[in-house]
């Protein structure tokens, strides 16, 4: 049995929800002789100690202590403050890094770690679980291969059901930071091709300690790609129905969605049309708990060298430009080149 050591830094909600994935991987890789040893660490102490016994893990300190002790991956899902000190602290150690989006929190704070990761020749894979998804994996097949022809229109969707604590949000870096930057990085992905401007408007119908914030509740962007394509990406804090996250690709030969299931969060109001018929999700950890436990998976044949790194720091930081072009929009009003 080969042993894999992984240290999980942040049991936070995102943190819990990877190490309970790692637990359950090893089921499935037991059969390959694998067996991984999950090390949790947090600066809420007791609260990480229970989330690493109901997973079978190990409670260490801290970092250092993991990184000093020898372990084969770090896995960084603390606040967004903390991304660049743990990744150089991964890089330095020579261990492979899985961190959470994003680099840093804005582009500037991780263009000097893009830097650093390079001149250290240290292997980051960022966390942009969309990629990973079977609809969005499906999608790029198809269009890869010319199904859909050339590519007219796209329309992304992301809505929670309910907003995160206004705490979070007055941290978050804004609506299309934290939220619309996994549909910048799926349209990167997905088409191979640039977004080079954004024309962003946004409103606050909801809570208005939202606003108090600096943040909105609602926005929606209009992008423009590199060869002339354009699309859009909508957000919302407030999507009653249930957690929404669809991608149409509108082609000269044929379209598609992503998304489209029994538990999509819309209905028909079309006479005798029944679907989708489905519960709708509540949240993006049920969304995609499939697409995380596959990301978390690509991390490990990273580590063992079976594997591309499937979303490099590069990439991250790429749709985090979308992101802040997308914010200068919207505080301003006019349309934003984006700096490549």
């Amino acid at each position: 049995m080969k042993n894999v050591t992984l240290g999980l830094a942040g049991a936070g909600r995102i943190g819990t929800m990877h190490a309970k994935n790692i637990a359950a991987l090893n089921a499935d890789l037991a059969e390959q002789g694998i067996q991984i040893r999950l090390q949790i660490t947090d600066v809420a102490a007791d609260h990480a100690r229970t989330v690493a016994e109901s997973v079978g893990a190990k409670f260490v300190p801290s970092v250092r202590e993991m990184l000093d002790g020898g372990i084969d991956g770090l896995v960084i899902a603390t606040g967004t403050a903390t991304h660049p000190e743990l990744i150089r602290a991964g890089v330095d150690a020579g261990v492979p890094v899985f961190c959470e989006k994003p680099v840093a929190g804005n582009v500037a704070d991780s263009l000097p770690v893009l830097d650093y990761i390079r001149e250290h020749n240290g292997v980051v894979q960022i966390g942009h679980q969309r990629r990973f998804d079977a609809g969005y994996l499906e999608a790029k097949r198809r269009l890869d291969a010319g199904k859909l022809g050339w590519i007219h229109s796209l329309r992304a969707v992301t809505g929670d059901m309910f907003p995160p604590s206004v705490e979070f949000l007055a941290t978050s870096g804004g609506l299309f930071r934290d939220c619309s930057v996994h549909d910048f990085d799926i349209l990167r992905w997905l088409t191979g091709r640039e977004i080079v401007e954004v024309y962003a408007r946004g409103s606050n119908n909801g809570d208005p300690a939202i606003g108090a914030v600096g943040d909105v509740d609602t926005a929606l962007a209009v992008v423009t790609f590199d060869d002339g394509t354009v699309g859009t990406v909508s957000a919302t804090r407030y999507n009653g129905a249930g957690h929404d996250v669809r991608l149409e690709i509108q082609g000269s030969k044929s379209s598609v969605m992503v998304g489209l299931d029994e538990k999509t969060a819309v209905r028909s109001t079309e006479a005798e049309v029944e679907f989708p018929q489905g519960e709708t999700h509540k949240t993006f950890a049920e969304r995609f708990d499939a697409a995380y436990r596959a990301e978390m998976l690509a991390f490990l044949e990273l580590i063992q060298g079976q594997r591309e790194n499937p979303c490099t720091p590069e990439d991250a930081v790429a749709a985090s430009k979308v992101a802040d072009a997308a914010q200068l929009s919207l505080e301003t009003g006019i349309p934003v080149k984006v700096e490549l």
